[in-house]
């Protein structure tokens, strides 16, 4: 066989990093739009990593929990693999310099989030886990001499021959035409990009999904979009800022604006429910223009300010202080369920074309992500997608011709309408009028020579709205008022392609 080709891996938060390691020292080519190493989302992640190292806990009941949250459409055999390997992956890090935070024997610290059942949340420097994980995950990127860099680089669109991935197209640093031959892994991230208040940055314009989707690659619950509850109610800023769930597992409460705390009447387990339960809870009061609050000070007063320096560092940009009131709280789009549809394996519908990550769709989170287990699926899946792709000789692939410089004006113009329609419709609660009303408005936003973010950001708001009007339910994240229940027949994945979802929404708009 002639020299293997590189295998492409498509971003730079932890699980393209973790993936690009799990193949070294085979040759990779790690292509991201930012400049350097450690894009995307996961330097921002201020939550932890669930695993099951306590002497009380275990994968099973790691496992259970993440099936109770994920309200039905979780697989089992995918859960139980992520938290079983999650352990070892945790360890190896460890090993690797990862600084997890200790407790006083020298254990690494053990916290809890919302629905977990036992203290099994690792940090590092308290609410910087994201940040230090990918500090770690990068330095050992730099010092392997298999992987070369493309930073500064916007991914285009998959080299296919016969139905399968052969490469990629792509734009560099100067905005010269890229061409590689390979496999291809798409570590993309989310789509928070996609809506007005996000904790997510505003590049996150699902440029993986809309690349598989015009590939005709299959995707799963789409419709499935986790907003945080807690997200800094502040103006301006490209992001909102996110005040950990960590800060609840240690005590902090939420309360109205009487002070009065809430939770308890809204569920058993009161502020450390499951994400979706609480976010509707605020939803519904600051849609009704009652303000909400996040009282830090029993949090501040178990773990101390030292625990949460992101937090605190924020909040003092923001002229707030925790010590002496409860600050502004509101629910924002964070996290993706859905995405490329994928094996246990992190292979595709597509032959040469893998996903991990945020941009994948394991069926781990099922209609409602389990806290702090994004991290945990990101090493988990990165590895086992590095160790599954096999060595291939490389196809010869035809560069792309030169095309027109985008529109920066009318670009922008799309990704702000983009953003307006699917907080408007697409948020927490979600009805077949304003899904059909958002559909026809992103039907008319179509332009020629948009950028490749905007044109992304657009095809894939399409099809997340397509799907949400097709799924007559509510179930986790995905809430219908006018389908209040959930129903038996769709408890499974939403299984579908780009083309089916956008006949299904030109016919229902």
């Amino acid at each position: 066989m002639r020299d293997p080709a590189p295998v492409i891996v498509v971003g730079s938060g932890a699980a393209g990093l973790a993936c690009a390691l799990a193949l070294a020292p085979r040759p990779v080519a790690l292509v991201t739009k930012a400049d350097g190493l450690g894009g995307g989302s996961s330097p921002w992640a201020q939550g932890g990593i669930a695993v099951a190292l306590g002497p009380d806990d275990s994968p099973t009941a790691h496992a259970a929990d993440t099936l109770a949250a994920g309200a039905g459409t979780v697989d089992p055999a995918v859960a139980a693999l992520l938290t079983e390997a999650g352990v070892a992956e945790v360890r190896r890090l460890l090993d690797l310099g990862l600084p997890l935070d200790r407790d006083a024997s020298g254990a690494p610290a053990l916290g809890r989030e919302a629905a977990h059942s036992a203290h099994r949340v690792v940090h590092a420097g308290g609410d910087a886990t994201g940040r230090l994980l990918v500090e770690t995950l990068a330095k050992l990127v730099a010092a392997s001499s298999s992987i070369t860099l493309h930073d500064r680089t916007i991914a285009l669109n998959f080299a296919v021959r016969d139905g399968g991935v052969i490469g990629l197209h792509a734009l560099g640093p100067d905005g010269e035409a890229l061409t590689l031959a390979g496999p291809v892994v798409l570590a993309t991230g989310g789509v928070g990009g996609l809506f007005a208040h996000s904790t997510t940055p505003p590049d996150a314009t699902a440029d993986g999904l809309a690349m598989a989707a015009r590939a005709g690659a299959r995707l799963a619950d789409l419709e499935m979009v986790q907003f945080h509850p807690t997200a800094l109610a502040v103006e301006g800023g490209d992001r909102l800022p996110l005040l950990t769930e960590a800060l609840r597992g240690a005590g902090a409460v939420l309360v109205d604006a009487a002070g009065t705390p809430f939770m308890a009447g809204e569920h058993p387990q009161a502020d450390l429910a499951p994400r979706d339960v609480v976010a509707r809870a605020i939803g519904r009061r600051v849609a009704a223009g009652k303000p909400v609050f996040l009282d830090l000070r029993p949090a501040l007063a178990a773990r101390g300010a030292d625990a949460f320096p992101q937090v605190m560092a924020l909040l003092a940009e923001h002229g707030f202080d925790p010590f002496t009131a409860p600050v502004p709280v509101t629910p924002a789009a964070h996290y993706h369920m859905g995405g490329v549809l994928t094996d246990a394996d992190g292979r595709t519908s597509l032959p040469g074309l893998w996903a991990c990550g945020e941009a994948a769709c394991t069926g781990v989170h099922g209609a409602n992500r389990l806290a702090s287990n994004s991290l945990l699926e990101a090493l988990v899946f990165g590895r086992r997608v590095g160790e599954d792709i096999p060595p291939t000789a490389a196809d010869p692939v035809s560069t792309l011709p030169p095309t027109p410089a985008p529109d920066a004006e009318a670009s922008r113009a799309v990704l702000a309408a983009v953003r307006r329609i699917m907080s408007a419709r697409m948020g927490l609660a979600r009805d077949a009028a304003g899904l059909c009303a958002a559909l026809s408005d992103l039907e008319d936003l179509d332009a020629p020579r948009l950028s490749p973010g905007a044109a992304n950001a657009l095809l894939a708001a399409r099809l997340l709205t397509a799907a949400a009007l097709e799924r007559t339910e509510s179930r986790g994240a995905h809430m219908r008022l006018d389908h209040p229940q959930p129903v038996d027949a769709w408890a499974r994945r939403h299984v579908v392609t780009a083309r089916e979802l956008l006949e299904f929404a030109r016919a229902a708009a």
